[in-house]
């Protein structure tokens, strides 16, 4: 039997239990945008962060809501996810967390790592963190002007040295944005992660999303595309733990080889989120409209839009598109993400056919 065989196997199981999980969603993973704010101004952010972003759920309303998930779900197998905006920069971030940790919740952040100074690194040891992915989007002259931070580098490798030095996580994880200005720097990257003592190396591709769809100068070309693939595939066969982001059908050839796993968009079927607002959706870089927006938690409760909402999210996704319904590989890809989608013309934005495959 040819790998190509075992893939395509492998595949159909998964778009079989992809349809079973549409009718039986299962929640593993709730994001929590703690706030909108942020001290860098990255072009990329997906979520147009800002100085001044929305922070109308207070603590007593997280702990509100985390006793009703509690109560609805249970703690184990569901994972809190929690991001921003940069969550540090919330007064209440501790007493959040702490709420999330004497309800037994197990967790883990997104962070740009410039705040975690040694004192904050045992504070989120004490407060029950687990893991972390800190974003490092080039050396350092590179990112900091990518992040619009002068000193972000420093002050994040800092932070995440100091996350290290505490040696209570179960993941210090680094996560990289590649465009077509930083992949010139992919080896040198390489070098440096792995002159350090973090868990994994987490690259991703430039998404067409937010701030980002002002610069089409700076998504990756498919030569660009090609090389960061063969590149991750290269090192995880030398047993570097380097693995592409969860966005993006990729193909038989690169399928299981750049990442543990296969393709499958987890938005509506295993993630949810709830946004600084208490608006209620899948993925947070899925575009906020009115159709991927299923209630808030100030007014509904959250199992209940679980059960009853996310319907765009529960189904194929590529068979709103002639072109994609018209494609052998629909039963592997559905459309592709959920967050690069084009709602107004049912598309997608981001297809790897005839790049990749």
């Amino acid at each position: 039997m040819t790998m190509k065989t075992i893939k395509e196997r492998h595949l159909t199981q998964l778009a079989a239990y992809h349809e079973k999980l549409c009718r039986e969603p299962k929640l593993r993973h709730l994001f929590l945008e703690l706030t909108l704010r942020c001290n860098a101004n990255c072009f990329h952010c997906g979520s147009n962060c800002t100085y001044e972003g929305d922070e109308s759920l207070t603590a007593a309303d997280y702990r509100r809501i985390l006793e009703e998930v509690k109560a609805d779900f249970g703690t184990e197998g569901l994972m809190l996810c929690i991001t921003g905006g940069e969550p540090l920069l919330r007064r209440d971030f501790f007493e959040i967390m702490g709420t999330a940790k004497d309800l037994g919740f197990v967790w883990g952040m997104t962070s740009n790592a410039t705040l975690i100074d040694k004192e904050t690194a045992h504070r989120l040891r004490e407060t029950g963190m687990r893991t972390i992915s800190v974003s490092i989007d080039g050396l350092p002259e590179t990112h900091d002007e990518l992040r619009g931070m002068r000193g972000g580098y420093e002050r994040a490798m800092r932070g995440v040295q100091n996350l290290i030095d505490e040696n209570a996580f179960d993941a210090v994880q680094i996560t990289t944005v590649f465009n077509h200005k930083n992949i010139r720097e992919l080896e040198a990257l390489f070098e440096v992660m792995r002159g350090i003592d973090i868990d994994s190396w987490r690259v991703a591709a430039l998404e067409p999303i937010g701030r980002a769809l002002s610069r089409p100068d700076l998504m990756l070309t498919p030569g660009d595309v090609r090389t960061l693939m063969d590149f991750t595939r290269e090192k995880r066969r030398a047993g570097y733990p380097v693995e592409y982001g969860c966005s993006h059908y990729l193909g038989l050839g690169y399928e299981a080889e750049v990442r543990d796993w296969y393709w499958l968009c987890n938005a509506g079927v295993y993630t949810a989120s709830i946004m600084a607002n208490g608006d209620i959706g899948a993925c947070l870089d899925i575009e906020r409209r009115p159709e991927t927006v299923f209630g808030n938690v100030k007014t509904d409760r959250f199992s209940d839009v679980w059960k009853q909402g996310f319907g765009i999210f529960r189904g194929n996704l590529g068979e709103r598109n002639e072109t994609c319904r018209a494609c052998p590989d629909l039963p592997f890809c559905r459309g592709d993400a959920a967050h690069s989608w084009n709602y107004d013309k049912n598309e997608p934005m981001v297809c790897y056919k005839n790049v990749l495959f």
